[in-house]
């Protein structure tokens, strides 16, 4: 997978992304990152990307042509992109099921804006669409482009090395993690719970699909709504609710 982000602080990128397992894919060539500077294609001698905006108010808009003319060059050497996203906090929320869907891509080019945005004619007529990280404002969109390049990176085959930890990762199948313990198997009087410790694959299954659905049903209940469970998550949801409406808890049974 490629990569392509148009940013005007290239190292910000380069430099967040040398390590951990997308460091690790990057040196092996598994996915591949480059960054593309606006000022790189402006034409005056202060290399200018911004300008007051039009109708008046506070801040400066970055200009259309650099944004345009980058995504044109990287056209040029690395072909069509199956999408140019531009980082917004108008655009769809980045999911877990987003993220599986921009992996499939083969080329991806990312835009990522500074001081009050992007001339408006970037989100018209050259990202193909928008992905916003959550409901807040950031300085710039390369924060947002490093957090799309993790959770689409370690979805491409190969990048992480035990590929059953990003299916069993939050999110995944639409419920949150379950809870993970090591070694000591007991630390300041707190214990590891019992079933971990038996060697019963099946019965630490089923502890694992029961404490995913309670810890779902007590903090992301909404994601119930739209997750379907197989046999063993929905008998655990249905003993979760039993037990929630007889005051019980077995966080850790």
């Amino acid at each position: 997978m490629h990569i392509e982000v148009v940013t005007l602080f290239p190292d910000l990128i380069r430099d967040a992304l040398k390590f951990g397992v997308v460091g690790r894919a990057l040196e092996r060539g598994i996915v591949r990152v480059g960054c593309e500077d606006p000022r790189a294609h402006t034409h005056d001698a202060h290399r200018t990307v911004d300008d007051r905006p039009y109708g008046g108010g506070p801040g400066m808009v970055m200009k259309p042509e650099p944004f345009f003319q980058a995504v044109e060059r990287i056209r040029q050497q690395r072909g069509e992109p199956g999408a140019v996203v531009l980082t917004s906090p108008q655009g769809r929320l980045l999911t877990q099921a987003e993220a599986s869907r921009l992996a499939a891509l083969s080329h991806l080019v990312v835009l990522c804006g500074r001081y009050e945005g992007i001339d408006d004619r970037v989100r018209e007529h050259l990202a193909t669409e928008e992905i916003s990280i959550g409901d807040y404002v950031l300085s710039g969109g390369e924060l947002a482009a490093l957090v799309l390049i993790d959770v689409v990176a370690r979805l491409v085959p190969g990048v992480v090395g035990d590929e059953h930890s990003v299916e069993a990762d939050s999110f995944t199948r639409g419920l949150l993690d379950y809870p993970h313990y090591t070694r000591p198997a007991e630390y300041a009087g707190w214990s590891v719970p019992d079933v971990l410790l038996s060697g019963h694959h099946a019965a630490i299954a089923r502890w694992r699909a029961r404490q995913a659905v309670r810890r779902t049903l007590a903090m992301r209940p909404g994601l119930l709504d739209v997750t379907t469970l197989d046999a063993v998550e929905r008998a655990a949801y249905e003993q979760a609710m039993r037990e929630s409406e007889e005051g019980v808890d077995h966080e850790r049974d």
